[in-house]
């Protein structure tokens, strides 16, 4: 009988786990006017996590890249990562992993000089240089957060 018991409890466990893990995904479109009509979810949430789409150093107010280069670009870049969160009531604080794409890695150093003011607590993170970023960006960045 106590391993009978003991097999519910077990059995019970880990279908409220499974029934915990299964909340479902929602597609978030932008809160930006002009981003309404991407063919992407700003951020798609799911298990309390919120995958935000990759933001480059575009004011979407004025429809085009800040001038200034890397320094100027991450600076917008992580602006418009943080306006997102805080549209979904979050903060760079629960960005627990970054993805930053560079057009030149020898930018690296002044890319850094900019996160690190930004991302205090140090999510996990993983950097890389490519060629032919959207709009012609020097970085791209995408982050994940916990809600």
């Amino acid at each position: 009988m106590k391993n009978y018991n003991i097999l519910i409890l077990v059995l019970s466990i880990v279908f409220c786990s499974c029934n915990n893990q299964s909340k479902g995904i929602t597609f978030h479109k932008s809160h930006e006017e002009s981003r309404l009509s991407a063919p992407f979810s700003d951020a798609v949430e799911t298990n309390d996590l919120l995958f935000l789409t990759g933001q480059i150093g575009k004011d979407h107010k004025k429809g085009n890249l800040v001038e200034g280069g890397i320094h100027a670009e991450t600076k917008q870049t992580i602006d418009n990562i943080k306006a997102v969160l805080e549209h979904h009531n979050l903060s760079l604080d629960n960005v627990v992993k970054c993805t930053v794409i560079l057009s030149d890695i020898n930018d690296f150093s002044a890319f850094n000089e900019v996160y690190i003011q930004y991302f205090t607590k140090k999510p996990a993170r993983t950097t890389f240089a490519a060629a032919g970023l959207a709009a012609n960006a020097k970085i791209e960045i995408d982050v994940i957060a916990a809600k």
